[in-house]
């Protein structure tokens, strides 16, 4: 599975942006797509995942302000982020997990396949 990110830039607190990642080759694999995150001298964190037989998650510092989607007929996931904050600003990758039945979406050791990152940078 390649995967293409975009859509990151520069915004103002309060702000909104939209993250796309597009999915090409062995789609058919694909059980959760999702979104990380790494700030500068942090470690890599979950923010969302969409799971293709349905269902999102979200973690609890983006829940109610971002959304996840999916464009089926693209297959293309995007990630609708409102109510930017300063502490959302890092570098934002899109990733796929092809093991079937794993509750882990959380966890990026279950992705095997990684998008290259958009920065995401938010200004107070």
């Amino acid at each position: 599975v390649q995967l293409q990110a975009c859509g990151g830039g520069l915004v103002q607190a309060g702000g909104s942006l939209r993250l796309s990642c597009a999915a090409s080759g062995r789609t058919f694999s694909i059980y959760y797509m999702g979104w990380f995150r790494q700030a500068p001298g942090k470690e890599r964190q979950f923010v969302a995942a969409i799971r293709w037989s349905g269902g999102t998650f979200y973690a609890d510092s983006v829940k109610g302000r971002f959304t996840i989607s999916r464009d089926n007929a693209e297959n293309t996931v995007y990630l609708q982020m409102n109510t930017l904050k300063p502490e959302d600003t890092a570098v934002y990758y899109c990733a796929v997990a092809t093991t079937t039945r794993t509750s882990r979406y959380y966890d990026e050791n279950e992705y095997g396949y990684w998008g290259q990152g958009t920065q995401v940078t938010v200004s107070s």
